[in-house]
């Protein structure tokens, strides 16, 4: 009996940045957040892939972008276990795996409508808070809500 593999051939980037095991529904959460659509350069963006470690993932492929590290931690902030993985002539020159820092800064909005930073020209902070196997989720600096993945709003 002959044994059929498929797989996706998709065109290598000769420089540019792959982003590696989004979770799968958090992948167009990470378009959004990178603005992606106004891209003008090659972009390529897989959808539940299978993964063997995490069942399904997402992965995106932008050609000629590096990412800062604000826009690292917004992809860390929804997508925890997303790989970076820096291409710069054809071969990768680095790869890891996005972290958060302890405190986020003016990135996310807080989810209390009378928090100082909604309602006057104050930038937001927030702490992380994760445990161990659960989502990220951040303590406002000023009014202590917290929010989670579920309802931040990226600024």
């Amino acid at each position: 009996m002959e044994e059929h593999k498929q797989h996706i051939v998709v065109s290598a980037i000769e420089n540019g940045t792959v982003i590696d095991h989004i979770a799968a529904d958090s992948l167009f959460t990470v378009v959004k957040i990178l603005n992606i659509e106004d891209f003008t350069e090659q972009v390529t963006i897989g959808y539940n892939f299978s993964s063997k470690k995490y069942g399904k993932k997402g992965i995106i492929k932008v050609a000629n972008r590096y990412f800062k590290d604000e826009e690292l931690n917004k992809i860390a902030l929804v997508s925890p276990n997303a790989t970076i993985i820096t291409i710069k002539d054809f071969q990768v020159i680095e790869k890891k795996r996005v972290s958060l820092p302890e405190t986020i800064g003016n990135i996310v909005k807080c989810i209390n409508p009378k928090c100082i930073t909604n309602n006057q020209e104050v930038d937001c902070k927030f702490t992380l808070i994760q445990t161990e196997g659960e989502e990220p989720k951040l303590q406002c600096h000023y009014c202590e809500k917290y929010t989670t993945k579920e309802n931040m709003t990226f600024k």
